[in-house]
C-alpha cells in the first residue's frame, strides 16, 4: 500500500492575486472549506497517512490549518456546535503531516525533490491541490488501485482542446490497456506546435522511487526550471509509465474561473447552499435573457 502523498505547496498563486498576496492560494475557499482540505480528505480516501507538504516561509497559514486548535473546540463544544467540533477535530487527527521547505522556486520537479529523503526510496503519490476533482470515488485512490496491479508510475490523464496543450504536459500513447489506462511511450511539457495527442497530465501522479532518483540529476528544462514531466519520461524511456483517465470532473482552482466552477459544483452537495444556488442561477437567466 502507498502511504506517501507530497504537496507541492510553495508557489506565489500569482494567478489569484491580490486574494493570494496575504493568504496562500490553497486556503481560498470552496463553500466553506479551503481547497486544501478536499485534496487532503482526497488523500486519506486512497489510503494516504502521511502528507509532505514542499512549503515555504509565506506560507505559514498552512500549518496553522491542520494543527488542533484547542481553544476553538473548546468554544464550538461549549456552544453546542457539535457537528463541527468533530469535523475540526477530524481533519487534524486523521493528518500526519510533514512540512519541507522549498527555498528557490525551480520548478514542480525541484519542489517534489525536497521531500525525497521523507519519501526513502517508497513508491509515492503527488497531488497539486490546485486541481480539485469533483468525483464519486477519489481520484488519488482511482490511481492507486491501478498501481496495485501494474507497479509502475501512472499519471493522471485528461482529454483538453487542442488549443489548451500547449498549458499541459501532454503523453504519447504506445498502447490502450482498456478501462482507460494506456501504456505511454511519450511526453512534452506545454508544447508548442505538435502536440503528441490530446491527452494532457493533470495534478494526480503515482509514482515509483526511480522517479525521484532521476530529478536529483536531471537538468533544468523549460522555463529553466527541474519538470516532474522530464523526470517522467526518462523513467518512460528506461522501464514504462502508464496513464490513466479518472473517473470524475477536474476544475483548475488556480485561476478565477475554475474556482468559482468548483464552488458551484461542490454548492449541489450543501443544502443551505443549493437553495441559494438556485435562486442566483434563475435570477442570472432572467436578467439576462
Amino acid at each position: 500500500m502507498i502511504k506517501k502523498a507530497v504537496f507541492p505547496v510553495a508557489g506565489f498563486g500569482t494567478r489569484m492575486l491580490p486574494a493570494t498576496k496575504s493568504i496562500p492560494k490553497e486556503l481560498l475557499n470552496i463553500v466553506n472549506k479551503p481547497l486544501i482540505h478536499y485534496a487532503v480528505m482526497e488523500a486519506i480516501a486512497a489510503g494516504i497517512e502521511e502528507i509532505i507538504f514542499v512549503t515555504a516561509n509565506h506560507k505559514r497559514a498552512l500549518d496553522d490549518y491542520f494543527d488542533d486548535n484547542f481553544q476553538l473546540n473548546q468554544a464550538l463544544k461549549e456552544a453546542g456546535k457539535t457537528d463541527l467540533y468533530h469535523e475540526m477535530k477530524d481533519i487534524a487527527g486523521r493528518v500526519h503531516p510533514i512540512f519541507v521547505r522549498q527555498k528557490e522556486q525551480k520548478g514542480l520537479g525541484h519542489a517534489i525533490l525536497q521531500a525525497a529523503s521523507v519519501i526513502n526510496n517508497e513508491p509515492f503519490v503527488v497531488i497539486l491541490p490546485d486541481d480539485i476533482f469533483y468525483s464519486k470515488e477519489s481520484v488519488t485512490k482511482q490511481l492507486v488501485d491501478r498501481f496495485a496491479t501494474v507497479q509502475k508510475s501512472i499519471v493522471g490523464l485528461q482529454s483538453v482542446a487542442p488549443e489548451k496543450t500547449h498549458l499541459y504536459g501532454v503523453v504519447s500513447i504506445d498502447s490502450d490497456e482498456g478501462n482507460g489506462l494506456y501504456k505511454l511511450n511519450d511526453m512534452v511539457e506545454k508544447p508548442k506546435v505538435n502536440p503528441p495527442s490530446n491527452k494532457a497530465i493533470v495534478g494526480r501522479y503515482v509514482l515509483t522511487p526511480d522517479v525521484m532518483d532521476v530529478l536529483a540529476s536531471i537538468k533544468p528544462g523549460v522555463g529553466g526550471e527541474i519538470q516532474l514531466t522530464d523526470a517522467i519520461l526518462k523513467v518512460c524511456q528506461d522501464d514504462a509509465v502508464y496513464g490513466m483517465e479518472y473517473e470524475g470532473r477536474r476544475f483548475d482552482c488556480g485561476n478565477k474561473e475554475g474556482l468559482l466552477r468548483a464552488s458551484i459544483a461542490f454548492a449541489r452537495d450543501y443544502p443551505d447552499t443549493l437553495s441559494a444556488l438556485i435562486d442566483e442561477t434563475k435570477d442570472l437567466h432572467n436578467n439576462h435573457r
